[in-house]
């Protein structure tokens, strides 16, 4: 607990006078939540909206297409004014979970929400150790979010990141008896700062878990195996309608290589700026172009100068999805050199691969994590090993002198992304998953490793193929 706060005897004094004062009961059922007349879904987000997370933005807006009716919850105010178009499409309800700082703000909340519902108050003072046991900012927040929750009748919570989001969303969940869930992705798996019990409460207490690669799946299974009964593998989805497809067209001059992704150590970018340079040295003319913003602008820059690549190498910044279909409808070949950061953070599977394969652009990438479950090597793209400059230069090389056939490569990535990454049969099989699909949490599931592969998102009505590739996909 920060030392702003009162110590946890005080605090655990106070929570029981909240308790008492509401008459203490055990919670039973939600009035509200068992009256609603249709779901509602709340998706608990650390902030929203998020430049970099444009899988959130797509997964909504294919769960609201089908019908489903979202509230949005977000913890933290957003930071970037920059904002994707798509998001003006979202008519979901934002609620910005206050965030208090004083003590007297925190207790006026508490007190606040003990008198309006004492059922509520009594789950104050039944989940206390829980409480006690967390940051103060996310204790706080879960009582707040489940005040919240209760007032709009939300009937199931949805958080993306096992991290902050899960955890208010699990101790809200545990205030109002309203299940939750959540997805994870990779730095809440792998980074070095993921705290291993924590994750295994939220594995096993949650309605059902969804995570984004069999690699993750397997991972969570063999570190996890009493609390990954409720665990699901399903792809982020792509709203295929916004990334058209196009043959490769026959390339004359310089080879146009994209690169789409955070400026942060797991992307590679410093790699590739190693290749470009060698690449240039063996006469291959390049136009590389980095679009994304983040800690190591500055590095790199400097990089690109210090190896006399200023007209070779440009840093774009950060640019809108919109602005990205744009970049990728340029390019020859799109490259994302993923590491495994020197903290353990890593990419999970990077929705810019997705977007490039789904408008046939070749891609070369790394065995990272999930990606060879996408870029598979000689089939959908081009695999090199992680950290390996060596390999990328020969694989670009590949590509600008024509050994590679790309057309092949690219006509059947965008069959890959087609069957198992449209985001309409990823909101069938979510909503699947709320409705029972899941069964009750830790009791097992119909998930197995990679229980979901095959064929891609099993759900009923799933669409198939919108083209067999034979040319241009609409």
């Amino acid at each position: 607990m920060r030392s702003e706060v009162a110590e946890v005897g005080d605090v655990a004094d106070e929570v029981a006078e909240v308790a008492e004062v509401a008459e203490v009961t055990q919670v039973t059922g939600i009035t509200q939540v068992a009256g609603r007349p249709t779901p509602l879904v709340g998706y608990v987000l650390k902030m929203y909206p998020r430049f970099s997370e444009t899988f959130v933005v797509s997964e909504i807006l294919a769960r609201e297409a089908a019908g489903e009716d979202i509230a949005i919850f977000s913890l933290r105010p957003p930071v970037d004014p920059r904002f994707h178009p798509e998001l003006a499409r979202i008519t979901a309800p934002v609620v910005y979970i206050d965030r208090p700082t004083k003590t007297s703000v925190l207790w006026m909340q508490l007190r606040s929400a003990a008198l309006d519902d004492p059922d509520l108050g009594a789950a104050i003072a039944r989940c206390l150790p829980e409480l006690l046991a967390a940051e103060v900012d996310d204790a706080v927040q879960a009582v707040i979010l489940a005040r919240a929750v209760l007032d709009a009748g939300v009937t199931h919570l949805h958080a993306h990141f096992a991290s902050l989001a899960t955890t208010v969303a699990r101790l809200a969940s545990m205030l109002t008896g309203v299940p939750y869930s959540f997805t994870a992705h990779a730095k809440d798996l792998f980074h070095e700062s993921v705290d291993a019990a924590a994750l295994a409460d939220k594995l096993r207490d949650a309605h059902h878990v969804v995570t984004v690669s069999d690699y993750n799946d397997v991972h969570l299974r063999e570190a996890y195996p009493d609390e990954t009964g409720a665990l699901h593998r399903l792809y982020n989805g792509l709203e295929l309608r916004r990334f058209p497809y196009r043959e490769a067209r026959p390339r004359g001059g310089r080879l146009r290589v994209v690169a789409v992704g955070r400026l942060v150590e797991k992307k590679g970018f410093d790699l590739l700026i190693d290749a470009a340079a060698l690449l240039h040295l063996r006469g291959i003319d390049l136009d590389v172009r980095i679009a994304g913003g983040g800690e190591l602008a500055d590095a790199l820059a400097e990089r690109i100068t210090a190896l006399a690549l200023d007209g070779v190498v440009t840093l774009l910044g950060p640019r809108a999805q919109s602005e990205v279909v744009g970049i990728l409808d340029d390019a020859d070949v799109f490259v994302a050199p993923c590491i495994v950061g020197s903290d353990g953070n890593a990419d999970g599977l990077p929705t810019t691969i997705l977007e490039a394969m789904a408008m046939g652009v070749p891609v070369v990438s790394t065995d990272v994590t999930g990606i060879p479950e996408v870029v598979r090597d000689g089939e959908t793209g081009i695999l090199c090993r992680a950290g390996d400059v060596t390999d990328l230069v020969d694989a670009i090389a590949r590509i600008a002198d024509g050994s590679v056939d790309t057309v092949p490569l690219a006509r059947a990535a965008r069959h890959l992304v087609e069957q198992q990454f449209d985001s309409v049969n990823q909101a069938a099989r979510l909503r699947e998953l709320v409705r029972g699909g899941a069964g009750v949490a830790g009791s097992g599931s119909d998930a197995g490793a990679g229980a979901d592969a095959g064929a891609g998102i099993d759900s009923p009505g799933a669409s198939p193929s919108t083209s067999e590739l034979t040319g241009a996909v609409a």
